[in-house]
């Protein structure tokens, strides 16, 4: 036969055993319907002096998520993770969570670190219906505005700063209290609430000065305070700043017990303080979660995976995303399998009332605060952390 009549003839095969390949695998399986994306957004530092906490929010969440893609799956969604970078700035978090608005498969955000960024993204946020769980945002003014689509597990400031107050009179017997704050809308709310609450318990306010984010020689006012004489000083601050305040303290010769806020609570301050760090106590919206054990299974699983030990807010990351998944998948079943409407999703979140987490409970009130959020104190009593817990206290 003429090689030339073969080409074409050979070709015709090809195609047509190509064609019955395909309707092979599809009636295999292979040819089911791809899945729909959702997307859960994180806005958190991961760049800057704060990302050693910021990042941790994100591992946690990004834990939580890949361990509900199966999950998710059988309902036919694809599930991910999409991170942001807020740089602890609220103009790159309101221009973020505009970024966020604009992709219609994002469906929830958990975030922020610092409640200043939190504020004005959350307001982006609420006119876009989409639904924020927050792990770390203590400010009251954070859920007092009233949004539906704003949440939090962690304690806000009017129980932490109290909370601490409470620990430095009572317990320390501070009765000459110098404070510093770092003039955000975390660090100065947190500091007020101290102060007024040792007030009341007949402390002595001897110095409540302000400095400024990025600052690093802190001289001047640690030269005020030492002329003031303070048996305890109090930071309204993040570790960025606070580990230096402890440092340079000790410096000058202020051997006295230095207590600070949650924004505190991480490896970073002992880097920062070293040694110096000895002595300074700290409260926090977060517990020893290793002390259980799925929390000590959390944090094994958090290790394996990203190569390095849990943070403080690491299992507040988790949960935070575990509720806000859970009101997710809540919203998916009420609306018969299918994709939910944002506003739907946020409506699922504020509904939950007794979640069980890794770090806490979860039960949102009307505002969406967590009615069973704690606060834990810790001490520093060696250059290594984590540090000491010394107390546990519930709201009444």
């Amino acid at each position: 036969m003429n090689i030339k009549r073969l080409i074409p003839l050979f070709s015709i095969i090809v195609l047509i055993l190509g064609v019955i390949s395909g309707c092979a695998s599809g009636s295999a399986g292979g040819g089911s319907k791809a899945k729909t994306v959702i997307k859960i957004a994180t806005q958190t530092p991961l760049s800057g002096p704060e990302a050693t906490i910021g990042d941790a929010l994100k591992l946690g969440a990004e834990l939580a998520i890949d361990d509900q893609k199966a999950a998710f799956a059988k309902k036919g969604f694809d599930l991910q993770i999409a991170p942001y970078d807020d740089q602890a700035d609220p103009k790159k978090g309101v221009a973020n969570a505009q970024l966020i608005a604009s992709d219609s498969s994002i469906l929830g955000v958990v975030g922020h670190l610092n409640s200043g960024v939190a504020i004005p993204s959350s307001e982006v946020y609420d006119k876009n219906n989409i639904v924020m769980v927050s792990p770390a945002n203590t400010a009251t003014a954070v859920t007092d505005r009233g949004l539906k689509t704003v949440n939090r597990i962690c304690a806000r400031d009017d129980f932490q700063g109290p909370a601490g107050a409470n620990y430095a009179v009572n317990t320390l017997k501070a009765k000459k209290i110098f404070v510093i704050q770092d003039k955000t809308a975390y660090g100065s709310g947190l500091a007020q609430a101290f102060r007024d609450q040792a007030a009341k318990l007949g402390a002595q306010i001897v110095g409540y000065e302000g400095i400024t984010v990025g600052e690093k020689d802190f001289s001047g006012v640690i030269s005020q305070a030492v002329a003031q004489k303070p048996d305890l000083i109090y930071f309204g601050g993040v570790y960025a700043e606070g580990g230096l305040i402890i440092k340079q303290a000790r410096q000058q010769g202020l051997n006295i017990p230095i207590m600070g806020g949650d924004g505190m609570d991480s490896s970073a301050t002992v880097q920062i303080a070293g040694d110096s760090v000895k002595n300074f106590y700290f409260s926090t919206v977060v517990g020893d979660v290793t002390k259980t054990a799925k929390g000590k299974k959390f944090a094994d699983d958090y290790k394996a995976k990203f190569g390095k030990n849990i943070e403080s807010y690491s299992a507040y990351g988790y949960d935070s995303a575990s509720v806000l998944l859970q009101g997710l998948m809540n919203a998916i079943d009420k609306n018969g399998g299918k994709l939910p409407t944002r506003q739907a999703v946020a409506q699922a979140v504020r509904a939950i009332t007794n979640f069980d987490g890794i770090a806490t409970k979860v039960g949102f009130d009307s505002k969406g605060d967590n009615n069973f959020a704690k606060i834990y104190i810790y001490k520093f009593n060696k250059a290594a952390y984590p540090a000491t817990q010394v107390s546990e206290i519930t709201k009444k």
